[in-house]
């Protein structure tokens, strides 16, 4: 049957494709892909499920060619599709498919990749400031903060379904669910709309029980599922928000003399060791083109009020900051040990986040806390 249809200057023919004319051509777009090699009537005969002989897919192959949507390379060969029959294959043929658990974890695997190569830079980077100053260094990275872009809770069995998050750092975050209670795909299919509706692009702050509990009732959730979903999802944003955190050379307090009692020397070590720094203003510390120094007692944590801390932020790319720092005594190099820092700083923005070299001769300005932020020495 021939349809008729105005495209402008042309006039295109259309030809109605039956049920079966389409069963057909599917079975031998699928064929072909997975073997590449012209498909016969037989093979789709044997394969197909269609109930109908060979003759009958013979002439159906025949009739298909003549339509445009499959071409014979060689008379005496099986058929393969044309561009318009990819094209209706793929408009209205194909079957949807999900990633299996194991590709979803690879794919989890590779994305995280990128993430564990950077924390593995500023772990050398740590060692590197270490080596250079003579000092202990640690260096932190902080995200900006990471929401969901996508959910997909996905069906498995009555009792089983998987929590998938694709997050804004573009890493993917995945949950297998075993319940005791029966649960159906229209459930599942029903919760990823509404959590896709209500909870992408939010923080982990923003997850309210206001908003679970409005989203239970919405969804008519009496089993608790909803409650389940959003806990993962607040867990894993809160995860993804933690920022990393090196430390390097701690030992290499004991060659200076303020730190030759025992004591004294060993509360500040554990400290650095434990990697649960506090500094004031961190966030600003983050975002500052100077070098900060916070001496003794400016310091927040009580193990750090003997000690000067120095910090040089840097752009690691990917609305990713952090910091490069060394802890030493009060009576350190400050000018020299700024340089340091600084070119450090310059040199790992360049590396991860892709700035431009400061030209030649020019460093942070050097902060020391209480300065007004326009003045430096």
């Amino acid at each position: 049957m021939l349809k008729q249809r105005n495209c402008g200057k042309e006039c295109v023919q259309e030809m109605t494709v039956s049920e079966r004319k389409k069963k057909i051509l599917a079975a031998v777009v699928d064929e072909y892909i997975r073997t590449a090699e012209p498909v016969g009537s037989k093979v789709i005969a044997e394969n197909a499920g269609l109930g109908c002989s060979s003759a009958t897919i013979r002439n159906e192959l025949a009739e298909l060619v003549s339509m445009g949507y499959l071409e014979q390379p060689h008379t005496s060969a099986g058929r393969v599709p044309t561009p318009m029959g990819y094209r209706m294959y793929v408009n209205e043929l194909m079957e949807k498919q999900r990633m299996s658990m194991e590709e979803t974890e690879e794919l989890n695997r590779r994305l995280n990749a990128r993430l564990q190569e950077l924390d593995v830079t500023i772990d050398n980077v740590s060692r590197l400031a270490s080596q250079l100053t003579d000092y202990p260094a640690l260096a932190l990275t902080t995200r900006s903060a990471v929401t969901i872009k996508r959910f997909d809770i996905i069906y498995v069995d009555a009792n089983t379904f998987i929590i998938v998050l694709m997050l804004s750092n573009n890493t993917v975050q995945n949950k297998l669910v075993h319940l005791p209670v029966s649960v159906t795909e229209s459930m599942m299919q029903k919760l990823s709309v509404l959590f896709n509706a209500s909870f992408t692009n939010v923080s982990a702050g923003q997850m309210t029980p206001v908003l679970i509990k409005a989203a239970e009732r919405a969804a008519d959730d009496t089993m608790g599922i909803t409650s389940v979903i959003a806990a993962f999802a607040m867990e894993t944003l809160t995860d993804a928000d933690k920022p990393s955190a090196f430390i390097s050379g701690e030992n290499r307090l004991l060659s200076q003399p303020e730190f030759r009692d025992p004591d004294k020397a060993h509360s500040l070590m554990n400290y650095l060791s434990n990697g649960g720094y506090v500094l004031p203003h961190e966030e600003e510390l983050m975002n500052s083109d100077e070098i900060r120094v916070l001496i003794g007692p400016e310091n927040v944590a009580e193990e750090l009020k003997g000690s000067s801390v120095m910090v040089a932020s840097y752009d690691a790319g990917d609305n990713t900051r952090g910091l490069i720092g060394i802890v030493g005594p009060t009576r350190m190099d400050y000018s020299a040990l700024a340089a340091k820092l600084s070119a450090l700083a310059a040199g790992l923005s360049r590396r991860l986040g892709g700035g431009e070299a400061p030209p030649e001769g020019l460093h942070n300005k050097l902060i020391i806390k209480g300065d007004e932020p326009n003045e430096h020495r």
